[in-house]
């Protein structure tokens, strides 16, 4: 996604859904964050980013398999400089590394 990041859209990120729910306390920096089956609100600033994923069949490549989630982000409350804020943190957190 590029610099800016809008209210809301969707993105596939190559993880499963424990891997999420271990990422996520870190990946929201210190915000509370309440957890649902399947979804998850994170408080920023007098804002909210509510998150739902879904999982996706997985991608293959000869033999090897990704798992995938699709999930879906929106702010409500959060201006354009906020949400550029917590995006560029929640990325690099949730980075794998390669090499």
């Amino acid at each position: 996604m590029g610099a800016a990041y809008p209210a809301g859209f969707e993105r596939e990120m190559g993880c499963t859904e424990a891997e999420l729910l271990r990422w996520l306390p870190g990946a929201v920096n210190g915000r509370a964050l309440t957890l649902r089956p399947r979804s998850a609100e994170v408080a920023i600033g007098s804002g909210r980013l509510a998150l739902a994923w879904r999982e996706l069949p997985p991608r293959r490549i000869a033999l090897m398999s990704m798992p995938r989630l699709a999930i879906v982000f929106r702010f409500e409350g959060v201006d354009a400089g906020e949400r550029q804020a917590f995006m560029r943190y929640f990325d690099l957190y949730t980075q794998r590394g390669g090499g």
